[in-house]
């Protein structure tokens, strides 16, 4: 298992893993269509979005706790 010191990356991780995959999938079905080929250009599309989604997690998470902290209360 990984140690929870951890978890900030580990979080980052399977959030952009997964919202990559998604988003990548309803855009590359939106652009081309469900042509033969698809999960090609799907699969493609998925791994240069998560290269680029994985670190932007790692950078934004901070910023969007900050803002959720501003606009919310504990009522």
């Amino acid at each position: 298992m990984i140690p929870q010191k951890f978890t900030p990356y580990v979080f980052a991780f399977f959030m952009a893993f997964l919202m990559s995959g998604i988003m990548s999938l309803v855009i590359s079905i939106f652009n081309v269509g469900l042509i033969d080929g698809i999960l090609t250009i799907w699969l493609k599309a998925w791994v240069f979005s998560f290269v680029v989604a994985f670190p932007t997690v790692i950078i934004v998470s901070p910023i969007v706790r900050k803002l959720v902290a501003i606009v919310t209360t504990s009522h």
